[in-house]
């Protein structure tokens, strides 16, 4: 008898062993599975630092990571400047205006393949004396580690109307936004062909519509291209993310909205890092639901007005798996 309750007793402890580990493991998944999902969804990104209360918008980071421009724009789009920080020891530095911004409206860095040029788009003159124009695409290089020399890039990228948010393939096709005749803006692109630029054009109707498609990111080896396109028919808000990919034939296939990254605000300016691990892109989407379940008073008011999520633009980061094979 003695015998036969150190067996129950030794089933017992065998099976609340087991129970044990499998509960363990069950937990162990539900904790990778929820880390897995709040990966999925967009985060502001340095908030306090970078995304903090201002609007903040499109940004580019160099290929080693270190190094990070985006622009700080004022209301209604009536000033923009540029904004720098570098990388020390893991921690990005408190931004400061960029070495060649702060004068006129500056907005859209982007850096150049092989990380000698950053472009950007101003209104700045041709000349000293000159008066603002519209806006065209510039460059400048870096030389004893200062970014300098703003150089505007001409003809044939550049013309009387504007230009915007470059994105430079390894090919050395450029693409940007512009205005295009009898239709709203598109994404063009100038091909490299026999050292020379070709005259842009328009990219197909697989990415372009009569409406307005803008802020095209392209990968540098050309096989896919993020942009936004403003109030679709399907589409969740003012601006929506796509994506095209290229197809078996070297063409652009359909864009396809990007619905789990996009919401019911304006989703637009995309980066993608060199690394292809993260996907940066802008929204004004509020961070707050109302009405509150409990009175605020004029301290909290304050707070979530001049931080981020207020509704003006911020930055956010999801990791480019969300939308990438």
């Amino acid at each position: 008898m003695h015998k036969k309750n150190n067996l129950h007793l030794a089933k017992f402890y065998i099976m609340r062993e087991i129970l044990t580990y499998c509960f363990a493991l069950l937990l162990t998944c539900t904790v990778a599975f929820q880390a897995v999902g709040a990966q999925s969804k967009p985060v502001i990104f340095e908030p306090g630092k970078i995304s903090d209360g201002f609007a903040n918008r499109d940004m580019a980071i160099s290929a080693d990571g270190n190094e990070l421009f985006y622009t700080i724009q004022f209301s209604q789009g009536l000033f923009s400047v540029i904004m720098h920080s570098v990388k020390k020891n893991g921690v990005w530095a408190a931004p400061e205006v960029a070495s060649f911004s702060g004068m006129h409206s500056d907005l859209e860095p982007y850096f150049a393949p092989g990380g000698d040029k950053l472009y950007f788009s101003s209104n700045r003159p041709l000349t000293d004396t000159g008066q603002e124009k519209d806006f065209d695409i510039w460059y400048v290089t870096k030389t004893n580690g200062v970014w300098q020399n703003p150089k505007n890039i001409g003809a044939p990228v550049n013309s009387t109307n504007d230009e915007f948010y470059i994105s430079v393939a390894k090919s050395g096709n450029m693409y940007f936004t512009g205005g295009t005749e009898g239709r709203n803006d598109d994404i063009k692109v100038c091909r490299y062909v026999n050292s020379k630029y070709e005259a842009p054009v328009s990219l197909s109707d697989s990415i372009n519509s009569a409406g307005y498609e803008f802020n095209a990111f392209v990968d540098p080896d050309e096989q896919f291209i993020l942009y936004t396109a403003h109030r679709r028919p399907e589409g969740l808000g003012r601006g929506d993310l796509y994506i095209s990919r290229k197809t078996a034939t070297g063409e652009w296939g359909k864009g396809v909205n990007l619905f789990k990254l996009n919401s019911p605000y304006m989703d637009y300016c995309p980066f993608v890092t060199a690394d292809k691990k993260y996907l940066y892109f802008t929204s004004d989407r509020a961070a707050y639901d109302a009405p509150f379940k409990t009175p605020q008073n004029a301290k909290a008011i304050k707070a979530i007005l001049n931080g981020q999520g207020n509704g003006l633009d911020d930055i956010y980061v999801v990791p480019f798996s969300e939308v990438s094979p």
